[in-house]
């Protein structure tokens, strides 16, 4: 993977669950890609500005999919409110703030809190362009979507998504029995897979933040003129005192 990126040169390399090594790290920096990490709390976000990576991804514990923890057993659970502020006011690093955040008001809010730009990723689930099957869609834009938990049942890690019969195992005393990632989520795609040929879409890992009913079912190219201007409305409102 790495030779490949090397070769293509993508603009960036985001990294999750930690960093690489310090060799792999030069390489990518010295084929001019612009390197980010995930943070969830003020040591790792520290160890990313040491290593020379070029911004940090502020993960709050809204945040859907995967959390970015180093260490998921020592994870803090910082919310995206707390942490921004943290690494804002302690890293001199451009911190993006990610996690909750599913409209312009959201990403004018963390602004206002010192990051240097928002992250969104559910919010874009619904759009046409993304993957997502016909069962992750429905459950997003319905009554599914209000209620999300984290859990260590689909891939080994915890991860957040949309309560379904998948994140039920993880009550029912199987969290402690999952192999480690990313052997159980090699089987559990293969068993999502297996599911939907069925017609069952309750075995999916419906990756979702906190906040996921606020989705809108838009073009992507759409969904980011609407941010756009709801997220410059709501920094007029802010600058000017007005409450909404």
């Amino acid at each position: 993977m790495l030779e490949m990126l090397v070769a293509e040169r993508p603009k960036v390399v985001s990294f999750h669950f930690g960093l690489p090594s310090a060799q792999r790290i030069a390489a990518l920096r010295d084929a001019g890609i612009v390197l980010l990490a995930t943070a969830t709390n003020l040591d790792e976000a520290r160890a990313i500005a040491a290593a020379g990576i070029d911004g940090i991804v502020a993960q709050g514990f809204e945040a859907g999919g995967h959390r970015g923890a180093f260490d998921p057993a020592t994870d803090e659970q910082l919310g995206t409110i707390a942490l921004t502020r943290l690494l804002v006011r302690n890293v001199t690093l451009p911190v993006i703030s990610a996690g909750g955040i599913m409209d312009g008001e959201g990403i004018a809010a963390a602004l206002l809190l010192g990051a240097s730009a928002a992250q969104l990723g559910t919010a874009f689930i619904a759009c046409p362009e993304s993957d997502a099957d016909a069962g992750y869609r429905a459950r997003l834009l319905g009554d599914a979507a209000l209620h999300t938990v984290m859990t260590n049942v689909i891939s080994g890690r915890p991860a957040r998504g949309l309560a379904n019969r998948f994140t039920a195992l993880g009550r029912e005393g199987w969290a402690a029995r999952v192999p480690s990632y990313p052997i159980a989520y090699d089987a559990a795609k293969a068993l999502r897979a297996a599911a939907k040929v069925q017609g069952e879409y309750g075995l999916g890992a419906h990756w979702a933040r906190q906040g996921a009913a606020l989705a809108r079912e838009l073009p992507a190219a759409t969904l980011v003129e609407v941010l756009a201007a709801e997220m410059v409305g709501a920094l007029s409102r802010a600058h000017s005192g007005v409450a909404t």
